[in-house]
């Protein structure tokens, strides 16, 4: 019963969606099919009920403030000022200034919480510089694609908290939880790319300009405000000073400062930042509220209590659990953007997860880094539309080029479940 009536929703889905039809309508739909021919349940009342209680969590206070402050960065100079930091100290790595896409993708993801942010922000001053320098396209197209993903898993990261908000787990135990990952993705790209120097010089030519060590040092003071707001946001976070919500707010206030400062700020550029953080917040709340109202009537039809004894009759081990997971993931990514995804499957996946055992917190971190690899999944992966905008160039030759980071996100999340301890340990010492 729990299968088939699975199976027939997730068609009843794809069906809705194909007709054009939101996300989150689509969800409450499914959630009233099932609670009025289902159940015996009053649907009117519980629709109410639960759209009201799942729009006011508080949990969910600290997701506009976050998109605004990515909002209101991506309108400032800090890309620039980012390129001038980082070229000279990864100009002599094996693929020089093509590392500046990774470290420089990595240190936005810690301010803006958003793929789409961290990836437009880098790749509007990296890709004209590459290209000016006669860098391979393929690879500088490649490298910021994989990269800007980043910005899903690092926090202050806006599908983490939209994560801990469906789980019910502590947001800033999964902020913990995400920086060792960040940081060894970043370590498994930057490995891939000088390898590929190394073996092919010509992808990256050696250029003529060499810094000394105190240029080097003069030219780090340009890293200092992006790097001061992430201190003052994360560290109030890992420090105990202060909650996400409270962290976002320090971190908008850092954000119109640093405007301010750089001479980005001004009535038009606040205003969009603000409308822009209102359109995205409003987006991905209305798809929360119709995912906990979908969870409701699952409960109510007993399908995930069903689910969860399918796992214990099949004996499926975590292993093989996370290996379907994951193939479900990718194939959903082909059609839904991160948020969407994660927020639709949260209802059958986590109860199934829950009984397998596995500890939420991994699989939090699990699940954005596979949701990252939908980013550059064709035909809905949202990086490469951003990029085929800043390059011009066709959206296949953008997959081709993204093709090889979607491996090594492949070959991070094998390490993830060889070693778990990467994720889990930060988040035991903190708390200890």
């Amino acid at each position: 019963m729990a299968t088939g009536l699975s199976i027939l929703l997730f068609f009843l889905l794809l069906f809705l969606l194909s007709l054009g039809i939101w996300v989150a309508p689509a969800l409450i739909t499914l959630g009233y099919i099932l609670l009025e021919f289902f159940t015996p349940a009053p649907v009117g009342s519980l629709l109410a009920s639960t759209l009201w209680d799942a729009s006011w969590n508080w949990a969910l206070t600290a997701l506009p403030l976050f998109i605004w402050m990515g909002e209101i960065l991506f309108r400032t100079r800090l890309s620039s000022e980012m390129f001038k930091g980082l070229a000279p100290m990864l100009s002599s790595l094996p693929g020089g200034l093509l590392h500046v896409n990774v470290v420089g993708c990595g240190i936005m993801a810690a301010v803006a919480g958003s793929s789409a942010v961290t990836c437009a922000t880098i790749g509007r001053m990296s890709i004209p510089e590459l290209k000016k320098r006669n860098y391979d396209e393929t690879l500088s197209i490649g490298s910021l694609a994989g990269s800007g993903t980043l910005g899903l898993l690092i926090p202050p990261s806006i599908m983490l908290i939209v994560y801990g908000v469906l789980a019910q787990v502590s947001i800033s135990r999964l902020f913990i939880a995400g920086v060792l990952p960040g940081i060894m993705i970043i370590g498994i790209f930057m490995t891939y790319i000088m390898i590929r120097a190394k073996l092919n010089p010509s992808l990256a030519p050696k250029q003529d300009i060499t810094y000394t060590f105190l240029e080097k040092i003069l030219a780090a003071k340009n890293l200092l405000p992006v790097v001061g707001l992430i201190f003052l946001v994360l560290g109030s976070i890992y420090g105990g000073y202060a909650t996400p919500t409270e962290a976002a707010t320090i971190g908008v206030i850092g954000a119109l400062l640093l405007a301010w400062f750089s001479k980005s700020l001004n009535v038009k550029s606040f205003v969009d930042s603000l409308m822009g953080a209102v359109k995205t917040s409003c987006m991905i709340n209305f798809i929360i509220v119709g995912a906990a109202f979908l969870s409701l009537a699952m409960g109510y039809t007993g399908i995930p209590k069903q689910l969860g004894q399918i796992v214990n009759e099949f004996q499926l081990s975590q292993l093989s659990l996370l290996a379907i997971l994951t193939l479900l993931y990718i194939f959903l990514g082909c059609f839904l953007e991160g948020t969407s995804m994660m927020v639709l499957t949260a209802s059958v996946v986590l109860p199934m997860v829950q009984t397998a055992g596995i500890d939420l917190i991994w699989f939090g971190i699990f699940t954005v880094i596979v949701v990252e690899m939908a980013q550059i999944t064709p035909p809905v992966g949202f990086n490469l539309f951003v990029l085929q905008g800043m390059t011009g160039r066709d959206i296949l030759k953008i997959t081709k080029a993204a093709l090889p980071f979607f491996f090594l996100m492949l070959l991070s999340i094998i390490i993830l479940v060889a070693f778990p301890q990467i994720v889990t340990a930060p988040v035991n010492f903190m708390i200890r």
